[in-house]
């Protein structure tokens, strides 16, 4: 029987209490795609979902995207600019313009018509600043910290700590805590790094990437089909760091044993996935590994109802050792078993009982993983029961529920400054 019972589900998720956010406006912006990246997504749909009017903005990637639409009640404004990796230089360069079109989109619409809060997704911490104005004129900014930059940032260009480019995050970092009026990140760990790195208690809260559940409707394990190929899944980002060359190293040697395995491969095209493709060839897994390119959430959840077995393949570096990747709680939710690293990030939340953990970056040991999660179909059915138990507790429902509370003690701690500074009506008044 699932641990996703409906006894589960009451007792898990604490009752609803019913915010009144009508008439309230909000803003959030994101250097990514909406509605493609999940994080901004959930939380602006949450804050529509409660009668607020909320806008985003964000990048506009392709040609087929429009620079306005609405889309489940939110607004969306797109700035015509391509993430493009490269270079520390090219990275201060799409930043920097990001911020300013979107500071200024905001100075603009606040202006004619103040808003309640900003909401504030990094990479760039820095981006908070485009919240500036709306500030000046009395909105609330959170600022959402995804992942610690300084760490990512020596991820992926392979720096030192002493280095003059970290030290400048980190300053860059303390800046944009000490602006924001509250502070939201995705896990213990990083909170844990954040409080040492001069970010108050007191405005610093965890609201987890766990995954809508509207898009991934929990459902009970099965048993894998013996008469289908062995199916394993990755989906994300296609970079170094989260190593799918690893795992097309780990299905060359697990085909010798199982020949019917394969591989299918979600998400943006990148330079490395370039890399990977060449790797495959190479070991003439052309066959065995299928890149699907990026999906809408949507079908991401029909892909891993799909799948046998979902795996986070990460590289070893400081990020990897602490992030906890919201694609766990995606396989989970569908019933299926995960091989992920062990480290603290994953650790702080998940034991042995709930998923198969294989050495960070040790492709020999996650073949070997691979195998023991085919040649064990009644212990996977177990562990993802174990697993779904952990997940119940971390379902966007209560993590929906902290990130709306969060949001209403700000708008009230907003109306108390109100009245204790009082001023002519038509500063305050809402047009």
């Amino acid at each position: 029987m699932s641990i996703l019972s409906e006894d589960t589900r009451r007792s898990s998720v604490p009752a609803t209490p019913s915010f009144h956010f009508s008439g309230r406006r909000v803003a959030a912006v994101v250097y990514s795609t909406y509605p493609a990246d999940p994080r901004p997504r959930r939380a602006a749909e949450a804050l529509a979902g409660e009668g607020a009017s909320v806008e985003v903005i964000c990048l506009k990637e392709t040609d087929e995207e429009p620079f306005r639409e609405c889309f489940n009640g939110v607004k969306i404004t797109r700035v015509p600019l391509k993430r493009r990796r490269g270079g520390k230089l090219s990275y201060l360069l799409q930043y920097g313009t990001f911020i300013l079109a979107s500071g200024a989109i905001l100075a603009g619409r606040t202006l004619r018509r103040r808003y309640d809060v900003v909401h504030v997704h990094n990479m760039p911490d820095i981006l908070v600043f485009s919240a500036l104005v709306p500030k000046l004129l009395g909105a609330r900014v959170i600022l959402d910290l995804h992942d610690p930059m300084p760490e990512l940032m020596m991820a992926i260009f392979g720096l030192q700590e002493n280095a003059s480019s970290v030290r400048l995050l980190r300053a860059l970092e303390k800046c944009s805590l000490a602006f924001a009026d509250a502070v939201i990140t995705v896990n213990e760990t990083f909170k844990q790094i954040f409080l040492a790195r001069s970010c108050p208690a007191r405005k610093i809260n965890v609201v987890m990437n766990s995954p809508d559940e509207q898009i991934f409707q929990a459902r009970r394990p099965a048993g894998r089909d013996p008469a289908k190929p062995f199916v394993i899944m990755y989906h994300g980002s296609l970079v170094e760091r989260h190593g799918l060359d690893l795992a097309v190293t780990a299905l060359a040697k697990l085909r010798q044993s199982i020949p019917s395995a394969e591989l299918r491969v979600y998400g943006g095209s990148t330079p490395f996935l370039e890399q990977v493709m060449d790797q495959v060839r190479q070991l003439q897994l052309g066959d065995a590994v299928r890149y699907l390119g990026r999906k809408k959430l949507e079908h991401i959840a029909e892909a891993i109802r799909e799948c046998d077995v979902g795996i986070i393949p990460n590289r070893r570096s400081l990020f990897t050792e602490l992030n906890t990747p919201t694609r766990i709680f995606e396989y989970l939710s569908q019933g299926k078993p995960v091989i992920a690293p062990r480290t603290p990030g994953i650790l702080d939340y998940f034991s042995e009982q709930e998923l198969v953990f294989f050495e960070l970056g040790d492709a020999d040991d996650l073949a070997l993983k691979l195998e023991h999660v085919f040649r064990h179909p009644v212990e996977m059915l177990r562990m993802v029961d174990c697993g779904q138990a952990v997940y119940s507790i971390h379902r966007w429902s209560s993590e929906r529920l902290r990130f709306l509370t969060l949001v209403d003690g700000l708008l009230k701690r907003g109306r108390q400054s109100l009245r204790r500074e009082p001023a002519p009506r038509s500063d305050f008044r809402r047009s």
